[in-house]
């Protein structure tokens, strides 16, 4: 089975919201429909990422989830942006939405 990541960028904090909400509410999100592998939570251009590792059954499954779990997060932190990649012989590439 292929392992996929959704990484999502959020910025400020809904009201009454916890910065340590945020990472728990998209790993219970991605755990709602697939298997969760890893969660992290870093800074990238000064922005907090969240990286949740999972397993999927194919690419348009993944971008169905990327998408869930963007909206779920959105209502704790605003998403900025959000993309889910594929593990290829060891190399993450990017999964392109349905056409």
């Amino acid at each position: 089975m292929p392992s996929f990541r959704v990484t999502v960028t959020v910025g400020e904090l809904r009201v009454g919201a916890t910065a340590d909400s945020v990472l728990p509410t998209a790993t219970a999100a991605v755990a709602e429909m697939a298997n969760v592998e890893a969660a992290d939570v870093g800074v990238r251009r000064g922005r907090a990422q969240l990286t949740v590792r999972f397993t999927g059954d194919d690419d348009e499954t993944a971008m169905q989830l990327g998408a869930h779990v963007a909206s779920v997060v959105d209502t704790v932190a605003r998403v900025i942006d959000w993309s889910v990649t594929r593990r290829v012989r060891g190399d993450w590439l990017p999964v392109a939405p349905a056409r």
